[in-house]
């Protein structure tokens, strides 16, 4: 039987925990940068420590990629409920 999830587990995304793969030179950078600014334990830097870190000296890149991400994800919630409303016949533009 699987484990009931809380709803904060059920809505966490899994990404966060992922371990920084570094393969380029940006991610070295930013990988040593967030490693020795927080100094995990087990010495390996996720994907969370990097957004802490960036939201924490760069926050107004960190606020425009989430407000990008809110405005797109706004738009196709909109334009998700238009084409429902449409198949519905509910909804119909004008043919100005």
């Amino acid at each position: 039987m699987e484990k009931i999830k809380t709803m904060e587990e059920a809505m966490r995304n899994p990404d966060l925990d992922e371990v920084v793969q570094v393969d380029n030179e940006l991610k070295t950078f930013v990988v040593d940068y967030v490693g020795k600014e927080l100094q995990p334990e087990t010495g390996n830097v996720t994907v969370e420590m990097v957004i802490d870190v960036l939201a924490s000296h760069f926050p107004e890149l960190v606020f425009a990629l989430a407000e990008e991400n809110f405005i797109r994800g706004y738009e196709q919630a909109m334009d998700d409920l238009e084409s429902d409303l449409n198949s519905l016949g509910m909804f119909a533009e004008d043919d100005e």
